[in-house]
């Protein structure tokens, strides 16, 4: 701080204070620490890098393995050992039905008439009705053809999904990182002829929904953690269509929308309302009802399953801390979770 005077003819006329501001100080010097710190973020993020290439490099390989089996009525992995048209069918016989016969959407086998063909017979339906809006654009294809596509679509997805674990997992150890994106990308189990993963084998072979499921549950955290609470609640609604992978997502989907959760929570609920309003239509309804409590609760957990099942559990369990946080609203575990400050 100094003073400036300004006279006339002598006379004092004006005083003025100026405020000077320090200089900053550079420090040019880093402690060895700080200097790894960019080094190790820049390793990391390569390592996750390459990882993603390679298992998504390696899943390319089983799904080249599973084409053929695409084109082959199988028993596959039914229980039963029924020989069945592939799972693909539920969907492309479901969504046509959703618009030329929505009361018999979960009726099991061929209805005959104008509907599509898919020999022997179809698999039978055992999602909400809301999937089958997202399935409907593959009627324009013709059976095998939309089974081929779909696969496709999902196998897209990976990149996406590998993109979104890096960032939900970005705080994380890298280890623990790549081990959740093995489990995502590849779940590496060989069996037989069933190549690298029979997960992803009949993942493919079948053409089944799971990576489908597993993509929207991350989608739904990913947005959650951006503070997008709407988007991730309707990105959530759209994973329920498999009500087991939904349900098994919320202290997820709660976590990554702690700080927005009223907001995440009414757009869940009025996404899945307006989604699946449609089970109000005479029949829909009731076939929905005897679904869920004759084949639908019975339906084992098959190997493609085991993709979404895995992949949540495995985040539960790296993010156990935070979850006991956001659901501790009292503190009683706060010396666990070390996350006071989280709580509300």
């Amino acid at each position: 701080m100094y003073y400036i005077c300004n006279t006339i003819n002598g006379h004092l006329s004006k005083f003025k204070t100026i405020n000077i501001k320090e200089p900053n100080i550079i420090i040019k010097s880093k402690t060895k620490q700080a200097e790894k710190m960019p080094q190790k973020l820049i390793q990391a993020k390569k390592i996750f890098v390459i990882t993603a290439v390679l298992l998504i490099a390696l899943n390319l390989y089983v799904f080249a393995t599973a084409y053929p089996e695409t084109y082959t009525p199988s028993p596959g992995i039914n229980t039963s050992g029924s020989i069945l048209a592939k799972d693909f069918s539920a969907y492309y016989v479901g969504a046509w039905r959703l618009w030329h016969n929505p009361s018999q959407i979960y009726h099991f086998g061929a209805l005959g008439g104008a509907e599509p063909v898919t020999a022997p017979y179809p698999e039978a339906y055992k999602y909400l009705p809301s999937f089958l809006v997202i399935v409907s654009p593959f009627l324009s294809l013709n059976y095998q053809q939309a089974l081929t596509a779909f696969d496709v679509v999902q196998f897209l997805f990976l990149p996406l999904m590998a993109y979104m674990l890096y960032k939900l997992l970005g705080n994380r150890h890298y280890a623990i990182g790549l081990l959740v994106m093995v489990v995502a990308l590849l779940l590496p189990l060989p069996i037989g002829k069933w190549g690298l993963s029979p997960s992803y084998y009949w993942q493919w072979g079948e053409g089944q929904a799971k990576v489908f499921v597993t993509f929207l549950l991350l989608l739904s955290f990913y947005l959650g953690n951006k503070g997008k609470p709407i988007l991730s609640g309707v990105a959530l609604a759209l994973g329920f269509f498999d009500v087991r992978f939904g349900l098994l997502a919320i202290p997820l989907f709660v976590m990554y929308n702690r700080k927005n959760l009223k907001v995440a929570a009414a757009s869940v609920i009025a996404s899945l309302a307006v989604s699946n309003g449609m089970l109000f239509y005479p029949g829909m309804g009731t076939g929905f009802v005897n679904m869920v409590f004759g084949s639908g609760i019975t339906t084992p957990i098959y190997y493609y399953a085991l993709i979404p099942f895995l992949t949540l559990i495995a985040l539960i369990v790296v993010n156990f801390r935070e979850l006991v946080a956001s659901f501790d609203y009292k503190g009683a575990f706060s010396s666990f979770t070390h996350a006071e400050q989280n709580v509300k």
